[in-house]
């Protein structure tokens, strides 16, 4: 399996845990929530869900409005397809989320946990954060080296282009530094001797610990997809 479809896989596993889905809500969901997939296609969707149905994770069932499936006999086309994920798919999905290795810190991928971040455990959340954010000092101090490096031969348009490019990732690890800390702040509100809230239920331990997003007002977070320097 591909770097790329393995990501692809994961979010719609992610996308079904919410509520089952056809073909056509599962592609707007996937422009439009996760901007990673803005430019794929029917054509890479449809057999990464049959992978996803033949492997157990997911079932097919028609589609549940009568109405809909009258129509599309009618006009001589199938009825739509309606994708749920399985309990195996779910436990599945499960042990994808709890994947803290440095694949989880690459752009595309990162950008991937991110939006599932509600249904990610708080442990995990901040291993993923800390590694993308070590992974882009690294790629920032290499930036600067090769800057340093290479300034006097690079005309005045390609020396703006790396500057750029090192503001960008600059940026992300200034937006990483502020959501690791209020990771830490919201864990030690709730574990902290004068809290007095009652423990977590065993079914609140993922989305019930957002631990306290920082707030910008209208301004929105770095996008990891978009990331000049890749």
């Amino acid at each position: 399996m591909s770097r790329r479809s393995g990501i692809l896989e994961f979010a719609v596993l992610g996308l079904l845990r919410e509520a089952p889905m056809h073909g056509y809500e599962l592609r707007k969901r996937l422009n439009t929530s996760l901007g990673i997939f803005r430019a794929f296609s029917y054509g890479t969707l449809y057999p990464c869900l049959k992978t996803l149905v033949a492997n157990g994770w997911l079932i097919e069932e028609p589609g549940s409005a009568p109405e809909d499936a009258l129509a599309a006999s009618l006009a001589g086309r199938r009825a739509k397809i309606v994708y749920r994920l399985t309990a195996e798919g779910k436990e599945h999905f499960e042990e994808l989320l709890s994947h803290t290795g440095p694949d989880t810190w690459e752009d595309e991928h990162f950008a991937a946990r991110f939006a599932f971040f509600g249904q990610t455990e708080r442990e995990v959340r901040m291993r993923v954060l800390e590694g993308r954010r070590s992974r882009l000092e690294e790629r920032l101090e290499k930036m600067r080296a090769s800057l340093v490096r290479t300034r006097e031969r690079l005309d005045d348009y390609t020396l703006e282009l790396q500057r750029h490019g090192m503001e960008s990732v600059e940026r992300e690890v200034r937006w990483l530094n502020e959501l690791i800390e209020s990771e830490r702040a919201g864990r030690d509100r709730r574990t902290g001797p004068e809290s007095t809230e009652e423990p977590a239920r065993q079914d609140d331990k993922t989305s019930g610990e957002t631990g306290g997003l920082p707030r910008h007002g209208g301004s929105t977070r770095p996008d990891p997809s978009d990331d000049t320097t890749k």
